[in-house]
């Protein structure tokens, strides 16, 4: 059994949109635990750090401001082979194509940001995972 930890976020337009209780629900009916859980309202530092790796790409400064714009709650999730799990769980990137069933296949709208406004992040491999819950969850 692969238990790891990940970072999961509910982005400002799922909170806004008041999806965080049914993406709450469809982490802990897939099995996994919620270990803990904050509302953040994230600084431009801690979304620098976060996102320091697209720092200078076209697409970093508007997922930035769309980060600022409102609350986003943190969660760390933990599960078999979760980082994978989650993944599969929040749909492709994109809402238009993500899949039926999926979180951004059900929830998401194409308001021409789709990248930025897709309503969760969720790390991409173990070490994203532990790089991101020591800054979101450093305090």
């Amino acid at each position: 059994m692969d238990v790891e930890e990940t970072l999961v976020l509910v982005k400002p337009d799922g909170v806004a949109r008041n999806l965080t209780g049914e993406i709450l629900r469809r982490i802990e009916a897939k099995g996994y635990s919620l270990v803990d859980i904050r509302m953040i309202e994230p600084d431009r530092a801690l979304l620098a750090e976060h996102y320091a790796e697209h720092e200078g790409k076209p697409f970093y400064e508007p997922l930035v401001e769309f980060m600022l714009s409102g609350p986003v709650v943190a969660l760390r999730v933990a599960g078999n082979r979760v980082i994978e799990g989650f993944r599969a769980l929040a749909g492709t990137t994109d809402p238009t194509t993500a899949a039926p069933g999926t979180i951004r296949g059900d929830f998401g709208r194409d308001w021409g940001l789709a990248v930025q406004q897709n309503l969760v992040h969720g790390s991409d491999s173990p070490e994203s995972a532990a790089r991101e819950l020591a800054l979101w969850f450093s305090a």
